[in-house]
């Protein structure tokens, strides 16, 4: 099995794992977090975070060959559950029907302010 690891330019190293990884046709992007290129955290917010957790997202996809209507499957950890509605609305600002299969679980983050970070797994066209 011959696997593409993946790391777009300006991808901060914040901890030992590869951006994402190719594999018989299939992007799987690790947990994006609302960090920019610096690897600093930005806006205290909900909905900024999640915009700027699923811009990195994107660009990951980019570097991979895909973009965001390549994805299939995305789950998404949210620290308030009371962040729903508002992820919901980010959502679809990056998702468009048919949307992907998606899973949004309530867990504690580590990094601290953190309230979002989503993986996905795109299929290469």
């Amino acid at each position: 099995m011959t696997r593409e690891h993946i790391a777009p330019a300006g991808t901060p190293a914040v901890a030992p794992y590869t951006p994402a990884i190719a594999v018989h046709g299939l992007v799987f992007v690790a947990g994006q977090i609302s960090v920019d290129a610096d690897g600093e955290m930005i806006a205290d917010d909900f909905t900024s975070q999640a915009r700027r957790t699923f811009t990195n997202m994107a660009a990951v996809l980019v570097a991979a060959g895909c973009t965001m209507a390549d994805v299939v499957s995305c789950t998404t950890y949210l620290t308030d559950a009371g962040d729903f509605e508002a992820f919901n609305a980010v959502y679809q600002e990056f998702f468009s029907a048919p949307f992907p299969t998606r899973a949004t679980v309530l867990a504690q983050l580590l990094g601290p302010g953190l309230k979002i970070e989503s993986t996905c797994i795109a299929a290469r066209r």
